[in-house]
């Protein structure tokens, strides 16, 4: 099969500057290489990597991008502009994924394959411009879901089918819970929609008293060229955290797949409080922090329930409660105060991981495709 794999404007492959999807797609290019398939992908293109070049089999052709602004109407037109020059660059293929937003609309030629539209955020409107898509898949129920109630028309061509967990790096499984350093980790954007000034005031509410043996590790860009908050955000985060004193440490991102994972497998618990209720639309951090055997806490938000149960396989908080930090220090004391609870839903998280190895998600976008090629819409909501 020939697979074209199209990423947006704003972040390049390889994953210098971060990027979920891109991170996804990637490792995906590599496992479909490794089943056969022919991949050409595309991707931002930067000073520091050549415009064509194979890679573990995969063929990247950059194109010309941007740093992500600051408006959201500026931000379309950019991804216009890309989109325009990624046209003359599409080979002939079967199947063409892209998560752009122009594309899907921009695409008329059928022998450049048949059009896959990775749906990577909530849909704001769009869907029903798609309706030359082939497929459109979410990688949660909660989108896809959304998508049917955008464009019902379109509901026929919907699927499900999740984002892979970055395979691991270190060769040795993850250590046991109560081997590590009573590490409380977060890994994302610095943003105020991912709920990192919950989590702050959370912890500095009881750095003192409940949470005096824990440390807090925040690791992410708070750049706004790469999706963060801005200098402003991280200066009210660190004013919040001073009564905590040296507890809560700032990092920075981290881009270095082996020492992020080491960060991941220091921690006992990872916590996601995203407040994005439009706009989060899978959860790959929690799911990360899963595989590397952390217990994992988050938001209430529908599109983690596809693999978070309470108290099972991770933990939730209100979100929409009124004292949401409030709520959240509450349910962090809570688990952090029973070792065994913590271990145990460590463990089974960690099993449920296994589900979303790169392989298992492979194949289901495989058969995915094979459908596509065949003529079928038939939706594929089985998790």
């Amino acid at each position: 099969m020939k697979i074209t794999i199209v990423l947006g404007a704003f972040l390049p492959v390889p994953t210098t500057m971060g990027g979920a999807v891109e991170k996804v797609w990637l490792n995906l290019a590599a496992e479909f290489v490794r089943r056969g398939h022919e991949v050409v992908m595309i991707s931002r293109a930067m000073a520091q990597s050549p415009r064509e070049q194979t890679v573990e089999g995969v063929r990247h052709r950059r194109v010309p991008g941007f740093d992500t602004p600051r408006s959201l109407l500026w931000l379309k037109f950019l991804d216009l502009i890309y989109s325009v020059r990624t046209l003359s660059l599409l080979p002939e293929a079967d199947i063409v994924v892209t998560n752009t937003f122009w594309l899907p609309m921009l695409l008329r030629d059928p022998s450049r394959g048949r059009l896959y539209v990775h749906v990577a955020r909530f849909p704001k409107g769009q869907m029903r411009f798609y309706g030359r898509a082939a497929r459109l898949q979410g990688p949660s129920t909660a989108v896809v879901r959304a998508i049917a109630a955008q464009a019902p028309a379109l509901a026929s061509k919907t699927a499900v089918v999740p984002n892979p967990a970055p395979a691991s790096v270190a060769t040795s499984p993850p250590a046991a819970l109560a081997t590590r350093e009573k590490i409380i980790l977060f890994v994302g954007r610095i943003h105020p929609e991912k709920g990192v000034h919950l989590l702050v005031a959370a912890f500095a509410a009881g750095a003192r008293t409940v949470f005096a043996d824990w440390r807090l590790m925040i690791v992410g860009p708070a750049e706004e060229r790469l999706g963060g908050g801005g200098e402003s955000y991280l200066a009210s985060l660190k004013k919040a955290a001073q009564t905590a004193s040296t507890q809560v440490t700032f990092t920075g991102p981290i881009f270095d797949a082996s020492e992020l994972e080491r960060r991941f497998r220091a921690a006992r618990l990872f916590v996601y409080p995203s407040l994005a209720e439009r706009g989060e639309s899978f959860g790959l951090a929690p799911l990360e922090g899963m595989t590397h055997r952390c217990a994992v806490l988050v938001s209430n938000l529908e599109c983690f329930a596809d693999f978070v149960r309470e108290e099972e396989t991770g933990f939730i908080f209100d979100h929409r409660t009124k004292d949401q930090a409030g709520a959240l220090s509450e349910k962090m004391e809570k688990v952090l105060a029973d070792d065994s609870l913590l271990g145990r839903v460590a463990e089974e998280g960690y099993r449920k991981s296994s589900e979303y190895s790169v392989s298992r998600v492979a194949d289901r976008f495989l058969s995915d495709f094979h459908s596509v090629m065949q003529g079928s819409h038939v939706a594929s909501t089985s998790r």
